[in-house]
């Protein structure tokens, strides 16, 4: 047994445009709101969901910098079930007006997959494990 008896991994990710934001996870990933936060009446925050995976999305307030780099060293993977899936997520991104950073491919360590930036410069991929 694990010492967190932990289930899954979730992110908060500081966003300049939260609308803008929650409105690309949904259109480019396919994500739905399942809460969403508000400061004095505006809109500061949402969670966002997909299968098991969970981002809280929050309004940046610019303290640090608009244009300072968000993410730097961090990656995230979204996990799916096969490469059709993989091949599909691109491609919805890709209508959604978003550029890919690489496209889906078959990897040499056994996975298809490919990576891409959020509105904010997060870095992202979706991936699989190919079969054996």
């Amino acid at each position: 047994m694990s010492a967190l008896n932990a289930t899954n991994l979730g992110c908060s990710l500081t966003c300049k445009d939260i609308a803008a934001s929650i409105r690309w996870y949904e259109q480019a990933l396919g994500f739905t709101v399942a809460m969403r936060f508000e400061n004095q009446g505006k809109l500061a925050g949402a969670v966002i969901v997909d299968g098991n995976i969970q981002i809280v999305l929050n309004q940046d307030d610019g303290a640090l910098g608009w244009d300072r780099i968000k993410g730097q060293g961090l990656y995230l993977q979204i996990n799916v079930k096969t490469p059709a899936d993989v091949d599909a997520a691109a491609a919805r991104i890709k209508a959604a007006g978003s550029a890919l950073i690489d496209e889906p491919a078959d990897r040499p360590w056994g996975a298809r997959m490919f990576q891409f930036r959020d509105l904010d410069g997060f870095k992202l991929g979706v991936s699989t494990p190919l079969q054996a």
